[in-house]
């Protein structure tokens, strides 16, 4: 089992080159195709811009876009040149979230970047890649923005508590946990009985991953006046984990999208790469 397929989401942000090559880096290891996409938001730009857009505004920002564009598929390509990757670019006209979630469906994974504050552009706008983990229906691995690790899912942590979710992630993480030196399974504050996590939290799902090959450990902690975001987040750094593996909780856009108080929390404080599904 292997990703065949990758989407990257290509940009000129600070953040672009580090998740260009992880990208690179995963289609190296299964020898996947991998596709680099810049969305061009040109049906956005009326709105975006209000009174003031003006046919001149409008034409001047049509043409940054596509020179924008350009940088980020010289940039794309590169990496792909300089790692010796099977791939192809696109730059379609569209939203970004919605772009790379139509192209997603046809991958195995979708390899997005973190949100940065002070670095933003219009091709990839804040809040994409929540946009995306509800709309693509594959697993979202998002590379913070300060940078990826050298190694790639060597160390990983599997945040667990039996939900819908957190099985989808898993299992969706499997190419990259049969591969990994070491896996940790973690429930947080996990809840017992048949209806929960069972008499011994994570034992269930090691069981199920030792059947695919995957070497895991069972790990439980109890933190009921700590965020379990902050706990995962911390267990990750004592383990010297390079990615983390959870589910994506909330709900979409028709009972107005809220994220989770958990992916929230890994979404905007992750220090190392994150694979998520929802």
């Amino acid at each position: 089992m292997a990703f065949r397929t990758i989407v990257v989401q290509v940009d000129n942000r600070k953040s672009a080159p580090a998740r260009i090559d992880y990208a690179c880096r995963l289609a190296v290891r299964d020898d996947a195709h991998l596709i680099g996409i810049c969305p061009i938001p040109f049906a956005n730009l009326a709105a975006d811009f209000g009174a003031v857009a003006t046919p001149e505004i409008i034409e001047v920002q049509r043409r940054y876009l596509a020179e924008d564009a350009e940088r980020a598929k010289t940039l794309f390509e590169e990496h792909v040149r300089r790692a010796g990757v099977r791939s192809e670019w696109r730059n379609p006209e569209g939203h970004p979230a919605t772009v790379l979630a139509q192209a997603g469906r046809y991958a195995d994974v979708v390899v997005a970047g973190q949100d940065d504050p002070e670095d933003s552009v219009m091709s990839a706008p804040a809040g994409l890649v929540e946009d995306l983990l509800f709309a693509v229906g594959r697993p979202v691995l998002t590379v913070p923005y300060v940078g990826a690790p050298e190694t790639l899912a060597t160390r990983v942590l599997v945040a667990w508590n039996a939900s819908r979710e957190a099985t989808r992630a898993l299992n969706d993480a499997i190419p990259l946990l049969k591969r990994a030196e070491k896996v940790t399974v973690l429930s947080v504050n996990p809840r017992p009985g048949d209806g929960g996590d069972g008499d011994v939290p994570s034992a269930d799902i090691c069981l199920h991953l030792a059947r695919h090959g995957v070497k895991a450990e069972a790990a439980q902690t109890q933190a009921r006046d700590i965020d379990a975001g902050d706990v995962i987040l911390s267990r990750a750094a004592d383990e010297g984990a390079d990615l983390i593996v959870m589910g994506a909780y909330g709900h979409t856009r028709l009972r107005e999208q809220i994220l989770g108080g958990v992916t929230r929390t890994l979404l905007d404080h992750m220090t190392v790469p994150v694979l998520m599904s929802h």
